[in-house]
């Protein structure tokens, strides 16, 4: 069973390093597809410095288009069984690839939610932001008919012939309402699992902000409704 990492990157520069260390370090078969979605902090170039391998694919796209943008173009490059989405911003531990693809090794489901919410270890940090990640989430899943705690997370893990079957369109962080919706109206089993996290403030880099959550309810209802 191969993993395909997929990692939207966006003006990391100064964590861009460790997560690939990080991700490299999992003793899993896997690939890794970052794609460069129009930084200008110097991570494109720190990351024309790195070479692509066997194993690792960096893809630099011509301007900033958002993260839904990036992950579709990863995503068309996977060969794995197995996809992960990883963000660059190291709040999320890829050392917990292997409880999150565990659902789907076992045969018990077809996606995997790493919830935020659920009793892990994480920083205590924004509160209205997490108000904010539990009302979308709520909302979603009166127009899914999902019960989950954690739509809004970076960690979606799915089966890889998935993609063959939803077809995305959002460019930014519409991803995850979107991809949410998909999901459930496709009734693909659905699992989720505590993850650790931590989280970083606006002043440390931190990049979603009310507008997206704003622009999130629109998503929630027109992928329910029109879509």
């Amino acid at each position: 069973m191969k993993l395909s990492v997929v990692i939207p990157v966006f003006n990391e520069k100064d964590t861009m390093r460790e997560v690939l260390d990080r991700v490299s370090k999992v003793d899993l078969p896997k690939e890794i597809i970052v794609v460069d979605d129009g930084s200008t902090d110097g991570t494109r170039d720190l990351l024309q410095s790195i070479e692509s391998s066997g194993d690792l694919k960096i893809i630099l796209l011509p301007e900033n288009r958002g993260k839904g943008a990036a992950l579709r173009t990863g995503f068309s490059e996977v060969s794995g069984d197995i996809v992960v989405v990883q963000d660059a911003d190291l709040e999320y531990d890829p050392a917990e690839y292997p409880n999150l693809i565990r659902p789907i090794i076992e045969n018990k489901a077809d996606v995997v939610y790493g919830s935020r919410f659920l009793g892990g270890p994480h920083r205590v940090l924004l509160f209205w932001h997490s108000v904010g990640n539990r009302v979308l989430t709520i909302l979603s899943n009166m127009l899914t008919d999902l019960n989950l705690t954690d739509m809004e997370t970076c960690y979606k893990v799915f089966r890889a012939e998935i993609l063959k079957d939803i077809s995305l369109r959002e460019n930014r962080f519409g991803f995850e309402p979107e991809f949410t919706a998909k999901v459930g109206k496709r009734r693909y089993r659905v699992y989720e699992v505590p993850i650790s996290y931590s989280g970083r403030d606006y002043s440390e880099g931190k990049k979603i902000g009310w507008k997206d959550g704003v622009a999130a309810l629109y998503f929630i209802l027109k992928y329910r409704f029109f879509d």
